[in-house]
């Protein structure tokens, strides 16, 4: 690694040293990896960086575990810890393609900055993710019995949660993230600056339902979070899913495991079924790329919107 990159990413050192190398299996005198590590995460920020950090994390251990150094591996023990996540661990497609593409984007960092003549995560086989997301929303009237279930609990919290996930298609963070200075006036809309992925922000815009909804839960709040917890502090992702598990069991929704984002995933296949167009949900949802919202879809194996129906349709003059 050539003095002018060294200089130019020792800076990001001391603070990694305060906030990350503790969570990270390093040794304190690989001098060299921590280099590796802060050039890589000073790529990312926000939640990003955090799954990116937990990724390697979780690498950096498996490497640790079995005597190896991250800097030193070979493609064939990159495919071992494919192998290893697939048939030992047995996570999702869909998680050892995320995992892998950090290693990829990792290697190639420390090649770009002189550390690696070449990365081991090139030409790793990458497992195929399905079509579809493993990930299925509630039905019509499911959906609409959450909501009913919420807009009637004692707890305002509760209808406020339900429609921010499943009316405005907030992750999870997103909406335990809201605070009441995140309301605000654009254009004659009312809107919520939702602070998204990557550390994005946009401007969503409140149907008057989900506004009566957040106006309920804030009461005559002027700071602080939206939602609320049952000791009044800032509702987490394990609270809601409490609260959501607990609103389906009572709304008579079987499910066999209900959490939030299922709500985020109802969001976009309702607005699918009342006929708003692929790209404009895809907007909506603040999908980056339109394959993801197409998941969402294809889940249900969805027959009511196919093709086949229209053109009957169209030709049913000579059928």
């Amino acid at each position: 690694m050539s003095d002018v990159a060294q200089l130019a990413i020792r800076w990001r050192i001391r603070m990694m040293d305060i906030y990350e190398a503790a969570t990270l299996p390093i040794a304190p005198d690989d001098t060299l990896l921590r280099l590796a590590t802060a050039a890589h995460l000073a790529r990312y920020k926000g939640r990003s960086r955090e799954h990116v950090l937990s990724d390697l994390r979780a690498y950096f251990g498996w490497c640790k575990e079995r005597g190896q150094q991250p800097l030193g591996m070979t493609r064939a023990q990159v495919e071992l810890y494919v192998r290893w996540m697939q048939e030992v661990q047995h996570y999702a497609p869909s998680t050892v393609s995320r995992r892998l593409s950090v290693l990829v984007v990792f290697y190639r960092t420390c090649v770009i900055d002189g550390i690696l003549q070449h990365s081991p995560a090139d030409y790793v086989r990458r497992p195929p993710v399905p079509a579809e997301s493993p990930t299925l929303g509630l039905g019509h009237l499911q959906f609409e019995a959450m909501l009913t279930r919420a807009r009637d609990s004692a707890n305002p919290n509760d209808f406020a949660l339900v429609a921010m996930l499943g009316l405005l298609g907030l992750r999870i963070f997103e909406a335990c993230g809201a605070n009441v200075e995140n309301l605000a006036e654009s254009h004659g809309h009312r809107v919520l600056r939702v602070h998204g992925k990557g550390d994005k922000v946009a401007l969503t815009p409140l149907p008057p339902a989900v506004g009566r909804a957040i106006d309920r839960a804030i009461d005559s709040r002027e700071t602080g979070p939206i939602l609320l917890n049952r000791a009044g502090t800032r509702m987490d992702r394990h609270a809601a899913t409490r609260r959501l598990r607990r609103l389906a069991e009572q709304a008579g929704v079987q499910l066999p495991r209900m959490h939030p984002h299922m709500l985020r995933h109802t969001y976009v296949t309702t607005m699918l079924d009342a006929g708003v167009p692929l790209r404009d949900a895809q907007i909506a949802a603040r999908h980056a790329d339109p394959r993801t919202t197409m998941r969402y879809d294809r889940a249900r194996k969805n027959l009511d919107r196919h093709p086949n129906y229209i053109l009957a349709a169209f030709m049913a003059s000579g059928t």
